[in-house]
């Protein structure tokens, strides 16, 4: 069943704050085997301007994502999350992560859209400082697989 496209442009409530932390900066940049200082030594981060010591550009995935829940959870959209592959990801930063931010996520579908019996949902993640300063927009894009037809018994040679 396709997804109803007057659910484009619908905004869902920010997310509760989501401190970021040091150690959370470091293990995820321990994880995905990136060893710039900048992630790990504040002295490192305080050389190049910051603050303190900045996260790698997807670590503000893992936030987003959660935040897109509101969305794939909303019961009117009908969303059957078990179906759904994550089919593509993109950022556009105004500043680096940093840790001691407190951020804030605001969820919008983007567009909604049917191809090849799979439906197609872009969602736009506004991620804010406690502030109010806007720190980067994540795009992420969703792939609904559509149902396999089931085919009657007498094509699939059972009686």
């Amino acid at each position: 069943m396709a997804l109803d496209q007057s659910f484009v442009g619908r905004s869902y409530p920010p997310t509760a704050p989501y401190e970021v932390g040091r150690e959370k900066i470091r293990e995820f940049a321990e994880a995905i085997g990136d060893t710039n200082p900048a992630y790990t030594d504040r002295a490192a981060a305080e050389a190049l301007g910051h603050p303190d010591v900045i996260a790698p550009p997807t670590f503000v995935f893992a936030i987003t994502f959660r935040a897109a829940r509101q969305v794939t959870e909303d019961p009117q959209l009908g969303l059957d999350y078990s179906r759904v592959v994550h089919g593509d990801q993109k950022f556009a930063y105004t500043r680096p992560v940093r840790a001691g931010d407190r951020l804030t996520v605001t969820s919008t579908i983007e567009s909604v859209r049917s191809m090849a019996g799979n439906d197609i949902l872009d969602v736009r993640g506004e991620v804010h400082d406690e502030s109010g300063e806007h720190v980067v927009t994540a795009h992420t894009k969703l792939v609904a697989r559509g149902a396999e037809e089931e085919q009657p018994a007498s094509q699939t040679g059972e009686a």
